[in-house]
């Protein structure tokens, strides 16, 4: 995206290819936005990651209409995007490339993996390193800006607190649960050592996919067996006191969307993920406060936001030639 005077560019770039014998156009606007613009060329390059998706997923006949439609999305998206950051500089809101990598850096050890297998992974599902951190810093500025000019604004009051409670008494009271999902290797009968150790290093395999970043849902629809198999591997919300000792140990210790390591029971070889978690009888009050006023917060944030990006449009100059 760029200023207004690249305009110049564009046209010159125009009258270049006509000057060369070429009737195609090399670029164009497809948006103004204030004093800025986007061009056919960033439109088309943000578009090529979504582009594999739609020529793996949709039917030949449907895929113009898609790519359209998909197109459009992304182009008011780039817009949104675009707005946000003009209201950052005017407050002065600034993420260097450091900001950005040390991001990345605390997400990579929560995933407890390297920056070489998540570029592997990045690059498996069509994009590239250089996009996810574009992306990860439209995602911060953002963040920081909402911070200012949503989040400041919401108001959650102990009433609202005390009827959600009343409505949702049991996800905080009763038995503790967790929400599992599970990837099983189940053992064979007559199982000797070299197939155990075969199903062991299948299992270790699929961690080290979960961890470059692959999804769960997916591995486990492909490679799950057991009872949970046809549902990518959700067994919904399981009790305390229900599961086998070896899973339950660790399930209960496992903070919300955290991928155990490989679990070994009398049965086979498990990898959880731990989705959500209720009935946490030892939870003080003032706990249990804070979580719902944060739950209400994000519910009032995101319809906020949608209002707020719409007043934000209403005072924009925005020209959409697409």
């Amino acid at each position: 995206m760029k200023k207004i005077f690249a305009f110049a560019a564009v046209l010159l770039s125009v009258l270049t290819a006509s000057l060369s014998g070429r009737a195609e156009v090399v670029d164009r606007i497809v948006a103004y936005v204030n004093n800025e613009i986007i061009t056919l060329v960033e439109l088309n390059t943000a578009f090529k990651p979504y582009i594999k998706r739609i020529e793996d997923n949709v039917p030949v006949g449907n895929r113009e209409r898609m790519i359209a439609e998909t197109k459009r999305t992304l182009l008011n998206r780039m817009i949104d995007t675009l707005l946000i950051e003009q209201e950052a500089k005017k407050s002065g809101i600034i993420v260097t490339d450091e900001d950005v990598l040390s991001s990345i850096r605390t997400m990579l050890a929560k995933k407890k993996t390297t920056l070489e297998a998540f570029q592997k992974s990045l690059a498996s599902e069509g994009t590239t390193f250089d996009t996810y951190k574009k992306d990860v810093k439209e995602s911060m500025v953002r963040s920081r800006l909402l911070r200012r000019e949503v989040r400041s604004k919401i108001y959650v009051s102990d009433e609202e607190i005390g009827e959600y409670y009343r409505l949702h008494q049991e996800d905080y009271e009763g038995s503790e649960a967790v929400k599992l999902k599970q990837i099983l290797l189940p053992f064979p009968k007559n199982m000797d050592g070299n197939a155990k150790a075969k199903l062991q290093a299948e299992a270790t395999d699929i961690l080290k996919r979960l961890k470059a970043g692959e999804s769960f849902d997916a591995l486990a629809a492909q490679l799950a067996r057991g009872a949970a198999a046809s549902s990518s591997g959700d067994l919904g919300y399981v009790e305390k006191g229900t599961m086998l000792p070896e899973v339950e140990k660790v399930a209960f210790s496992l903070s919300r969307n955290t991928i155990s390591d490989v679990i070994e029971s009398p049965v086979g070889f498990h990898i959880i993920q731990v989705v959500d978690r209720r009935g946490e009888g030892n939870k003080s009050i003032e706990i249990i406060r804070q979580e719902i006023k944060a739950k209400l917060e994000d519910e009032k944030i995101d319809k906020k936001l949608d209002s707020w990006l719409s007043d934000l449009r209403a005072r924009s100059h925005i020209v959409i030639k697409l």
